[in-house]
């Protein structure tokens, strides 16, 4: 299982708890407010950088990865 090894930086937002990217591989996982883990492959940093600076994480997340990254299930929300 592919492991956060990046810095886990806290979001301020209702939708999401936590993201860590890893520039090397250009994966992005976020982990939501209910426990759910997901990783996003090939996410330029730009996005990644995008998202931590947002005004509305929840808002930049719907619209510029949610449906535009392959994605998969680390850990399921409790």
């Amino acid at each position: 299982m592919t492991q956060m090894t990046e810095e886990t930086v806290p979001l301020h937002s209702t939708l999401l708890a936590t993201a860590s990217y890893q520039d090397e591989a250009a994966l992005l996982f976020l982990e939501f407010r209910d426990g759910a883990i997901y990783c996003y492959r090939d996410v330029p940093q730009e996005v990644y950088e995008g998202l931590l600076t947002a005004p509305s994480k929840g808002v930049y997340f719907n619209r510029q990865i949610r449906r535009c990254f392959e994605h998969f299930l680390l850990r399921k929300s409790c």
